[in-house]
């Protein structure tokens, strides 16, 4: 043993003599999802740690090798661009579930639910009246200065008052067991489609199992997408029998492109680029081989800048020029609104409990993770003084990128931030080095556990869904607490109990 903290679970033997898949498990000081403290299974990992034991590593292979060949087969990829040994990967699966219970998913829910309606009363707020800046709940300069406040959106009524129509909310659990939220992804938020591409695998890999525990449903995530979409259309079109809906895309060398093509299939609307929408007297067309067809509602995935060279990057060719201002008139929805970046700004963060009580006058259910402001001269001071401790985050980065993790990191790289983080400080946060949960991912023919997120996919349209389950995030390097793909991490299909 490392230490003192660590309890191995004792090797014993399946019914075919082979050695058990969890040899060399260990617990430390992370919350565990497969165990309790005394090594035990929790009750609702029973079932599955008893089937892994009568399953040969052998056998438990082979399943993993048929769910990666159902994700070669699908084409699920993402793309790595720092890569030099090539971009696409097919996108790393953990063949083993991870489970939620009724009850702890019902606090997830309430809590995704209370922290979205505040986010979006928040956004409404800083482009039209924008009292809570001046009551100085949030400071008036944290807000203009985010490179994601969209002066362009000030005074601008979006449709039905929803900015936010699609979010993925990071969420870890805590050593105490309770779940808390890391990040909001509040812009273009992905993943969702590996959630349900990995739904589709384990029903086919681990059918008996997958029947045994009543898992609830999330299949129906394209309709539910769909039928929110359908109902942030511009009110003069609103239940009209030629509504049209678009996935706009930035195309085929996209990270994410996979998951445009996956999702437009899912919700059965076209996917488009930029190139495919014209803009005439205010309305936004898309081009056709029967001629211009009205579009409705843009589900956007490509960021602001790039939505309208005519108003914001002029370089851009993704967008269409024209589209901000069919935009302005009400003609046509984007969903997520512009502007919304600004609320999963890593600074702004820090203040989203404030932001929750400042509006429902409720307390936040899911807890924010500790956060210091580099833009605070104590704040910045400290964390400075302890970067081998702390986990540093440029405030608009996304996908691993722009971060250092303390613990990790070496005396070099603590000096590169060190620099960048007195250079520039309003782009920096930092917070605690949080243990992340681990759950029991199956790795060269043992069990053993890894640190893994959750990203839950809420959609608004006339009013909150909340999908039962989400992505888990899986950090696959040993010891490693980043979980995303571009970082070497992959993904498991998430359980929620129906009771």
């Amino acid at each position: 043993m490392d230490s003192d903290s660590d309890f191995f679970i004792p090797a014993s033997s399946s019914p075919s003599g082979m050695s058990a898949p969890f040899a060399s498990y260990h617990l430390d000081d992370a919350y565990d999802e497969l165990l309790e403290p005394n090594g035990t299974p929790r009750p609702q990992y029973e079932f599955l740690y008893h089937r892994l034991l009568e399953l040969t590593p052998q056998e438990l292979s082979q399943r993993q090798r048929s769910a990666d060949l159902s994700f070669l087969h699908q084409g699920i990829t993402f793309t790595v661009y720092s890569d030099s040994r090539g971009t696409e990967r097919i996108f790393p699966y953990d063949l083993l579930p991870r489970i939620i219970t009724a009850q702890e998913w019902d606090t997830i829910e309430r809590g995704l639910i209370q922290r979205i309606m505040a986010l979006n009363l928040f956004l409404h707020d800083i482009y039209h009246g924008a009292q809570i800046l001046k009551d100085k709940v949030v400071p008036h300069e944290l807000v203009r200065s985010s490179k994601h406040f969209r002066k362009q959106m000030l005074g601008i009524n979006v449709p039905h008052d929803v900015y936010v129509a699609v979010t993925g909310t990071d969420l870890i659990r805590m050593p105490n067991g309770r779940f808390a939220v890391l990040e909001d992804n509040l812009r273009v938020p992905s993943g969702a489609s590996y959630m349900l591409a990995n739904r589709q695998v384990m029903k086919r890999v681990f059918p008996n199992l997958f029947n045994h525990y009543g898992v609830r449903p999330l299949e129906f995530y394209g309709q539910a997408l769909l039928t929110s979409m359908r109902e942030l259309a511009p009110k003069d079109r609103a239940g009209a029998s030629d509504l049209t809906i678009v996935l706009l895309s930035p195309g085929v060398f996209n990270s994410a492109y996979f998951e445009h093509t996956f999702l437009a299939r899912q919700m059965g609307v076209q996917l488009v680029e930029g190139r495919d929408l014209m803009v005439h007297d205010n309305i936004v067309y898309m081009r056709t081989t029967a001629g211009l067809q009205r579009v409705d509602v843009i589900y956007r995935r490509i960021d602001d800048d790039f939505i309208d060279p005519s108003v914001f990057r002029q370089d851009s060719m993704l967008g269409a020029a024209g589209i901000f201002n069919a935009y302005l008139h009400g003609n046509v929805t984007l969903a997520n609104a512009l502007g919304t970046g600004v609320a999963d700004d890593k600074a702004v963060y820090a203040y989203v409990p404030a932001i929750v009580r400042y509006y429902l006058n409720e307390d936040p259910i899911l807890d924010n993770i500790e956060t210091y402001l580099c833009s605070d001269d104590d704040q910045r001071e400290y964390v400075l003084a302890n970067l081998d401790k702390l986990v540093v985050k440029a405030v608009g980065e996304s996908g691993g990128y722009g971060m250092l993790v303390g613990p990790h990191s070496t005396a070099e790289q603590r000096a590169d931030f060190a620099r960048l983080v007195k250079a520039q400080p309003r782009n920096y946060i930092a917070q605690p080095t949080i243990q992340l949960s681990r759950a029991p991912c199956f790795l060269d023919n043992q069990v053993e556990p890894r640190h893994v997120d959750l990203r839950p996919y809420i959609l608004y349209g006339s009013q909150i869904r909340i999908l039962p389950g989400g992505l888990t995030r899986v950090a696959l390097r040993r010891g490693s607490l980043v979980v995303n793909s571009s970082q070497g991490g992959g993904s498991k299909d998430t359980w929620v109990l129906g009771q």
